[in-house]
């Protein structure tokens, strides 16, 4: 099989796209897949380091807003499908596969053009601009929420596989947990705590978490601040004469490139709530605090959050309410009930939709049968 996966940006639509091409790889080991992105986003280290190639394209985002930027990008945009067409043409795909976001644009136009079989997965339970454009277009369309289906009434064909995620529960015994966090620098008998948001990091929580680690916590933490954001952080914490390198119960680093390990060995989880974070709390299930990104397109963010809100599974802070006593509160309040804190990760892993590589690649033989 002969594969081209289009996937840029963020790890939120990265991740998905390396799953499905894991999955397709298990299935047929001499199959084919290339990657297209931009020289931009994080598919240039995370595509690489999971031994595909890729090929970029100068895609970009375009907002609403008619600016002379926005008009200078929708045509570099526009310029990038005959680049794209060309390697459709090259490699001969047997289906092309979009993972959500700009870059399914020209991509999806190219091969759509080419008369090649395609397939579109939207990880969002609001789904965006581009999986809404060419959902009529595409053989299937593929959802990681239910709620996604009513709001792309015009697919041809839409199917509800879950989120494809490289992160599973992995039933660590305490012993092995206490491994892990002895590696990390932390101690077996207090509560450890993930911050991560995204793998873009985010701004205002890493704004809240300097005020919170600047004084004893009653519980560890191991912040995950993004790649661009890790220098003006450590430039930060010196300010307040602390050492990036070593802080009492913390420990930060710009990416966390093990998260089925870490998410298996801590607490809870305080994140932003984007489709892949959402996706792999409930997976392994664990009690998360989400703060969802108020400017994300159609505030999907926020829809996402309340699937497990709903659940029981999750408290929610709004961006605007976030500080460091609503964060605290929250924190406290669930590592102080070891009930509630088993009861909100049971209701996680109710709502995870399981073998969700398994169904994707049934679809893909559909579609190629």
């Amino acid at each position: 099989m002969k594969v081209i996966i289009a996937a840029a940006g963020t790890g939120g639509h990265i991740n998905p796209g390396i799953a499905i091409a894991n999955k397709i790889k298990e299935k047929q080991p001499d199959s084919e897949i290339i990657f297209v992105g931009t020289p931009r986003g994080l598919e240039n280290d995370l595509v690489p380091r999971a031994g595909y190639k890729l090929v970029t394209i100068d895609a970009h985002g375009i907002s609403r807003k008619i600016t002379a930027d926005n008009i200078k990008n929708a045509i570099k945009t526009l310029k990038s499908i005959s680049k794209v067409k060309k390697v459709i043409k090259e490699f001969k795909p047997d289906i092309v596969i979009g993972t959500g976001g700009y870059i399914c644009g020209p991509v999806m136009f190219s091969a759509h053009s080419q008369k090649i079989p395609t397939m579109l997965h939207e990880s969002n339970a609001f789904p965006g601009i581009a999986v809404k454009m060419f959902s009529k277009k595409v053989n299937t369309v593929l959802v990681g929420f239910e709620d996604a289906k009513k709001r792309i009434p015009k697919a041809k064909r839409i199917v509800l596989t879950g989120t494809p995620t490289k992160v599973n529960k992995l039933n660590l015994s305490d012993i092995e947990k206490n491994k892990i966090k002895q590696e990390l620098g932390f101690v077996d008998d207090l509560p450890l705590i993930l911050v991560v948001g995204g793998s873009q990091g985010a701004k205002s929580i890493n704004t809240t978490l300097i005020d919170i680690i600047s004084k004893n916590i009653n519980y560890q933490i191991i912040w995950s601040v993004g790649q661009k954001q890790y220098e003006s952080i450590k430039e930060e914490l010196s300010k307040k004469n602390i050492n990036i390198e070593n802080i009492k119960n913390v420990k930060i680093v710009p990416y966390i490139y093990n998260m089925e390990e870490i998410l298996n060995t801590v607490d809870v989880v305080v994140a932003r709530s984007g489709a892949m974070t959402v996706t792999e709390i409930a997976r392994v299930g664990k009690p998360s605090i989400l703060i969802p990104f108020p400017f994300a397109t159609e505030n999907h963010q926020e829809y996402n959050a309340r699937v497990l809100v709903s659940a029981g599974a999750a408290r929610i802070i709004l961006d605007k309410d976030l500080n460091e006593q609503t964060l605290e509160r929250e924190i406290n309040s669930i590592i102080s009930n070891k009930d509630e804190q088993l009861k909100m990760g049971k209701n996680a892993e109710k709502i995870a939709i399981q073998n969700v590589e398994e169904k994707i690649y049934e679809e893909i033989e559909k579609i190629l049968q």
